[in-house]
């Protein structure tokens, strides 16, 4: 009797821990750190357009207000021979990156795969004649990376029947075509196109992790809950961002910001440079260390970092992008153990008097940006966050120059410190507490190399 109780307790504790490891919300929150891919018709044009610079990067077809059957012609020219599937999955993995999230369809409506349902289309249209998420699928399987689908909800500029209503009513509507506002039927688009493409990208492409909705604009709650109830349906571990509209969201966003957008599941999803999809007249990147910088406060926060590289037409990541990618990778091989599968600290960051609770920002049309904006602190300043790990906190030192660092937090949650070490180091931490604070002593080599400045301290408790 006691050998069947005790098999019974251990077969209830194995599937109480595949449960866990198999929740979705649990593993994308475990994961940290993803890679978004705004790549279209856009990254042809690239920032011009018959001879002038373009205002609104990828959103160019609304502010030049191009007929949808000319913006169409762009295809003709676009032939991205040098895209590479592998190697942009291979270039995530080695960044340190645990999921991709790319541009299904954006808002000029073009479907960057080989939809059945809308021959504007990749394969159909353009003289590439290859499906990008089919070789991207093959590729994330290859590295063990999750696929995640971006698909634009409430803007899509060439579909009749989309309404907008941001900044103001027909504010981001297809007008020059379609000029009858009032006449344009959100269900009939919904039925049209979104729920056919939604159940392709959802039974075509193996398992899809993300469903990165768009401007939710005006879909109705009935009609987030079907959207909901289908991608439950199709692929139960799919999750959804906040941007299906109505609440129905497993995981909010905040854009172009690290403010948190929820107590809960939260993800920022920032550019490098200015714009979302290639744009060759962008020259204001950010840096390598700058980006960290915005890792760790992000995931110190309790969310996901989601940084985006815009591909040029011709299927290649834009150079400055790479080297960017490359640094970060570099510091992750170092320090990845401080970000992935990571818990906020008892406090974010040191040196605050009073731990106020973060404030959920719920996203409304007056919280959507537009293209070309960022949000995102531009000071470089030397200062610590934290994040924690099972009898593990970590100290990041973010763009740090002294070898001396006194942490007063530590010592007021009274922890029992066993070891300390500096990540990436194996020289010794000289250490000592006393009731006001921690005092630490950095190896004298703690800057050894080119790397990024921003050093993680591993602190194990007792």
């Amino acid at each position: 009797m006691k050998k069947k109780y005790l098999f019974a307790l251990l077969m209830i504790g194995l599937a109480a821990n595949l449960f866990a490891q198999a929740n979705p919300l649990d593993q994308f929150k475990a994961d940290k750190f993803g890679l978004f891919l705004h790549w279209g018709l856009y990254a042809q044009t690239a920032g011009d357009w018959k001879g002038h610079k373009v205002k609104g990067g990828e959103h160019f077809m609304l502010y030049e207000r191009i007929p949808v059957q000319e913006y169409g012609t762009i295809a003709s020219q676009f032939n991205p021979v040098n895209f590479d599937a592998d190697r942009w999955v291979k270039q995530a993995k080695e960044t340190g990156m645990k999921y991709i999230v790319f541009t299904a369809k954006h808002h000029d409506g073009f479907a960057m795969y080989n939809s059945a349902s809308s021959d504007y289309n990749i394969v159909k249209r353009s003289l590439f004649k290859r499906d990008p998420i089919a070789e991207l699928a093959k590729a994330c399987k290859k590295y063990k990376i999750t696929l995640c689908l971006y698909y634009s909800l409430g803007r899509d500029w060439q579909d009749p029947d989309v309404p907008t209503n941001w900044p103001v009513k027909a504010g981001r509507s297809n007008t020059w075509d379609y000029p009858n506002e009032d006449a344009k039927v959100f269900s009939r688009y919904f039925e049209r196109k979104v729920k056919p493409q939604i159940t392709e990208l959802l039974t075509h492409y193996g398992p899809i992790g993300v469903l990165w909705f768009d401007t939710p604009e005006l879909i109705s709650k009935k009609e987030s809950a079907e959207l909901k109830a289908l991608v439950n349906k199709l692929q139960p571990n799919c999750l959804v961002n906040n941007r299906i509209g109505n609440g129905y969201g497993d995981f909010s966003i905040s854009e172009q910001s690290l403010t948190p957008s929820s107590k809960k599941a939260w993800e920022s999803c920032l550019t490098i440079g200015q714009n979302w999809g290639y744009n060759r007249h962008d020259s204001l990147w950010k840096s390598p260390e700058v980006l960290v910088r915005h890792l760790v406060e992000v995931v110190a926060n309790g969310g996901n970092l989601l940084l985006n590289v815009g591909p040029k037409g011709d299927g290649n990541f834009p150079d400055w992008a790479t080297e960017r990618l490359k640094a970060v990778g570099k510091w992750m091989d170092v320090n990845h153990e401080a970000i992935y599968e990571s818990q906020p600290w008892l406090v974010v960051k040191e040196d605050m008097t009073i731990v106020k609770e973060n404030i959920p920002i719920e996203e409304s049309k007056n919280t959507i940006k537009d293209a070309v904006f960022d949000g995102t602190p531009k000071n470089i300043t030397p200062d610590v966050y934290y994040t924690a790990k099972d009898k593990t906190v970590y100290v990041f030192l973010r763009s740090w120059q002294t070898g001396e660092v006194t942490l007063k937090q530590i010592n007021k949650k009274n922890l029992s410190i066993k070891d300390i070490e500096l990540l990436g180091n194996k020289n010794q931490v000289r250490w000592r507490i006393t009731d006001q604070q921690l005092d630490l002593n950095l190896p004298v080599d703690f800057k050894k190399g080119e790397q990024i400045p921003i050093y993680v301290l591993k602190i194990t408790t007792n």
